[in-house]
């Protein structure tokens, strides 16, 4: 039997897999985990091994590891879970700085007393953190965050952008689809439909509805646009983390949202860019109103109050 940490770091390792669309055959590094999850190669390691005996992953001389089935199987593999997760830390760190709980500056000594944490717990999700710019080191001791999109007006000025830059990058003469990342994103979209709108994370739902996004701006081939909408994706991620899709209506939306993106790769992969331009544009517009309530109320007096982080619907 494994020790304690191992399934544990096991179940993030397998969460990642799933998350990030890879398909039964795709090799998995010790390194590139190690730095995605913010460990040593050797728990890294470890965990791989305890995912072949259980036949997420499997293994072969001088080529290292790689997945064994495809999403659907692993999702019903059951791993032991950490009591206090490292999700569980993220938003509630996240929930406390939103609502100003928690001063731009802060020190580790003052996290751990808050959240009643050991040094490695909290040094896993800041750096989960820093890797995703929500937070920097401060010279010396300390961490600062970086500034959000918790407002209905930035929310509306984010949308805006990307009605504009999103659309633009699909008319561009330097706009070619490629297959792969295409296939990739396709992929994901598919796993939310057969039920990952249930069962992900609210984290694992941003990804892929940004990484169908950024999919799609980088076939433009203009690296600013990319950049642009990447920053975005970055500033507006922490309030989408809090999104919840626990009504039926909720998901009915999402499953929406999904089919969409869906319809829109084939348009692009048939050549009809045009189109896909206009009916992009057009899905972004319906989820700009959902967030800030434009059009519904008809007035933007109340645009610049801050968004409740729990009433904040998850836009894929």
């Amino acid at each position: 039997m494994p020790s304690g940490l191992v399934p544990v770091l096991a179940a993030r390792v397998l969460e990642h897999i799933i998350a990030s669309g890879h398909a039964a055959g795709d090799r998995l590094t010790e390194q590139s985990l190690a730095d995605t999850l913010g460990v040593s190669r050797s728990p890294v390691r470890k965990a791989l091994q305890y995912l072949e005996t259980l036949g997420a992953v499997g293994s072969s001389p001088n080529r290292g590891f790689h997945v064994a089935r495809e999403a659907a199987q692993l999702r019903k593999l059951q791993l032991p879970s950490d009591p206090v997760s490292d999700e569980s830390i993220y938003m509630r760190i996240v929930e406390d700085r939103l609502t100003n709980v928690l001063d731009e500056e802060v020190s580790e000594a003052e996290l751990m007393e808050r959240y009643q944490l050991t040094r490695l717990q909290l040094q896993r999700v800041l750096n989960r953190m820093a890797r995703e710019n929500l937070i920097d080191r401060k010279p010396g001791r300390g961490w600062i965050f970086r500034p959000l999109l918790n407002s209905v007006d930035s929310h509306r000025e984010s949308y805006r952008f990307r009605m504009i830059i999103e659309p633009a990058a699909i008319l561009e003469p330097t706009f070619r689809v490629d297959r792969a990342l295409f296939d990739k994103v396709r992929r994901q979209q598919l796993q939310l439909l057969e039920g990952g709108i249930e069962r992900w994370t609210a984290a694992e739902r941003f990804r892929a509805g940004a990484d169908f996004h950024e999919a799609i701006v980088a076939c433009a081939n203009n690296r600013f646009l990319l950049d642009a909408l990447r920053n975005v994706n970055q500033l507006r991620q922490v309030i989408e983390y809090h999104s919840q899709t626990g009504s039926k209506q909720d998901r009915t939306r999402l499953r929406r949202q999904c089919e969409e993106h869906l319809a829109l790769l084939d348009l692009l992969e048939a050549g009809e860019r045009m189109e896909a331009a206009h009916r992009l544009r057009q899905h972004l517009d319906v989820v700009r109103v959902i967030k800030t309530g434009e059009g519904a109320q008809g007035s933007e007096s109340s645009s610049s109050r801050p968004v409740k982080a729990q009433s904040v619907e998850v836009h894929l």
